[in-house]
């Protein structure tokens, strides 16, 4: 799944001279990792919904928590569909 949400952000964010092996699972996504935005953030929500069919409510507390890192996305993913999220 984590490389499934790597090309995700790829495609839909359409980063330049990235590939899936660049992106760490457990590095930051927004500021100091990868460098996403806001707005980034806002894009990507709405294409993990799209995929996963999944709801995110932007208002809950920890939801910067579950996007830190393609890792935390996957967990998030995971735990919506209530099974084991496959790290490959």
């Amino acid at each position: 799944m984590e490389d499934e949400i790597k090309q995700l952000i790829i495609d839909c964010l359409q980063i330049e001279d990235v590939q899936i092996a660049d992106i760490k699972s457990a590095e930051a996504l927004f500021g100091e990792g990868l460098g996403l935005d806001s707005i980034d953030a806002l894009e990507l929500g709405i294409a993990l919904q799209k995929k996963y069919n999944i709801k995110i409510d932007s208002e809950i507390e920890d939801i910067k928590q579950h996007f830190f890192s393609v890792r935390t996305i996957a967990d998030f993913i995971g735990n919506k569909f209530g099974g084991q999220n496959d790290k490959r």
